[in-house]
Order: C-alpha cells, then structure tokens, then sequence
C-alpha cells in the first residue's frame, strides 16, 4: 500500500526556517519524481518545489527538496518564510514518470499525502 505521511509543520515567525519531512512506503522512492505543493484557504494548490529521480530540481524562491531514498524520505526546506507562506503542504509523488525531470503540476503525482499545516506569523 502506497502511503505518504508529512510531518514538521507548526508556526513559525516571519524571517524564520522550517523543515518538513514526508516519510513514504509501498514504493521505491528512488524512482520516483518527488514534489511539494501548498494550499493556502481560498486558493488553488500550487507546487513549491519538486526533485527529479535523478537528482535535478525544480523549486520557486526559497524552498529546497531533498530526498533520503534510503530512509524513504523526502524533505521541504524553507526559509526566509512570509506570512504569505501560511498553507496546508502536502508532499507528492510521481511512480511512473514519464519524462526525466520533474515539474510543479499536480496532476503529475498520483500519490499525495494528508498534508501538514504550516502558519508563518508573529
């Protein structure tokens, strides 16, 4: 059973940094496009930052993927974090990609995790 499970969101004040982590199962993560994507209420999901199989990302601004294929984690490093930043993230996977590098569509992962609330404010 493919399951995708994130964790690290909380609040955190402007200016300051956060880590999520998203630990996977039921699948190689190795072989797979990984991706980051938020929501915030009102608005449609938007991909943050996304790391292909083979090592090349693809990110907006100030947010970093990471992945620990032996662990089966991936990571979403963000820093410098507004309060535009508040959003519900979620962590995605691609199983089956068809092309060598990752992009920020959603509809290019079939695999999504619960999400995780992130809030930036003072």
């Amino acid at each position: 059973q493919v399951k995708l499970v994130e964790s690290g969101g909380g609040l955190v004040q402007p200016g300051g940094s956060l880590r999520l982590a998203c630990a996977v199962s039921g699948f190689t993560l190795e072989n797979s496009h990984i991706g980051w994507f938020r929501q915030a209420p009102g608005k449609e999901r938007e991909g943050v930052s996304c790391l292909s199989r083979s090592g090349i990302g693809a990110a907006k601004g100030r947010f970093t993927t990471s992945r620990d294929n032996a662990k089966s984690m991936m990571y979403l490093q963000m820093t410098n974090l507004k309060p535009e930043d508040t959003a519900v993230y979620y962590c995605a996977a691609d199983r089956s990609p068809s092309s060598g590098l990752c992009e920020l569509i959603s509809a290019e992962y079939e695999d999504w995790g619960q999400g995780t609330q992130v809030t930036v404010s003072s």
